[in-house]
C-alpha cells in the first residue's frame, strides 16, 4: 500500500512533542508508516533532520531500522520466498542471488552503500543461512554510515531541497569533507556493483 505524508504536516505534528516524547512517536510512526503501509522514507528523514538535527535524526532513523531489520527479518524467515517476493517483485532473484553466497564483509557493504534498500536486505537475508543475531551485527555495523551521510546533507540543505535543488553541488563543493566523504561512498557503491554484477 502507498501513503502520501507531507513534510510540513509531519513536522508541525512532530514539534508538539517535548524532545524524548517526539523521539518516541517519531520512531514508532517510522516503523508503521514505512513498513505497514510501505511508502517512502525520504519523508521522515528530511523532516527528522531538519527538527531534530544531524545526530539525533540519525539515531532515531537507525533505531527505527533497526526495528525494521528485525521484523522484515523474522517475517521473511517465518513465511519464505514467496511472500518475499510478492513484496519486493522483479528485484527479487536479483537480490537473492547476491545476498546467498556473500560473506559478513560484503553484507556489510550492501549495508552500507543505497544501492539496496534496506527493505530488501532485510527480506532477503532472512531467506539465507546467516542467523538473525549475525545478521544485526551487519546492520548495527554498516547502517550508521549511510544514515549519517544522508541525515547530514538533508539538515545542511534543509527546506531549500525542495526548493532549489540546484544547490546541491554548491553546498557539496563548500562543505570539502562531505564532498570527500561522497565521492569515497559513490567509489564503495560501483565496487558492489561491480561484485553483483558479478555474482549473477
Amino acid at each position: 500500500m502507498h501513503f502520501s505524508v507531507k513534510p510540513d504536516i509531519l513536522e508541525h505534528y512532530l514539534s508538539g512533542f517535548p524532545l524524548l516524547l517526539a523521539s518516541i512517536v517519531f520512531i514508532i510512526s517510522y516503523v508503521i508508516f514505512t513498513f505497514f503501509i510501505w511508502f517512502s522514507k525520504d519523508v521522515f528523514r528530511f523532516v527528522s533532520a531538519v527538527l531534530f538535527g544531524v545526530y539525533i535524526s540519525t539515531t532515531l532513523v537507525f533505531i527505527a531500522e533497526f526495528i525494521n531489520a528485525v521484523i522484515l527479518f523474522g517475517i521473511s524467515r517465518y513465511l519464505g520466498r514467496d511472500f518475499v517476493k510478492q513484496d519486493i517483485g522483479k528485484k527479487f532473484n536479483w537480490i537473492e542471488k547476491s545476498v546467498e553466497k556473500v560473506s559478513f564483509f560484503w553484507l556489510v557493504l550492501f549495508r552500507i552503500t543505497p544501492l539496496i534498500p534496506f527493505r530488501f536486505l532485510d527480506l532477503s537475508c532472512g531467506l539465507t543461512p546467516i542467523s538473525l543475531k549475525k545478521y544485526l551485527l551487519v546492520v548495527a555495523v554498516g547502517s550508521p554510515l549511510r544514515i549519517f551521510w544522508l541525515q547530514y546533507i538533508l539538515a545542511g540543505l534543509g527546506k531549500n531541497i525542495f526548493t532549489h535543488p540546484e544547490i546541491m553541488p554548491n553546498y557539496l563543493l563548500a562543505n570539502k569533507p562531505i564532498l570527500i566523504y561522497s565521492l569515497i561512498y559513490f567509489v564503495l557503491v560501483i565496487i558492489v556493483a561491480f561484485k553483483m554484477r558479478k555474482d549473477n
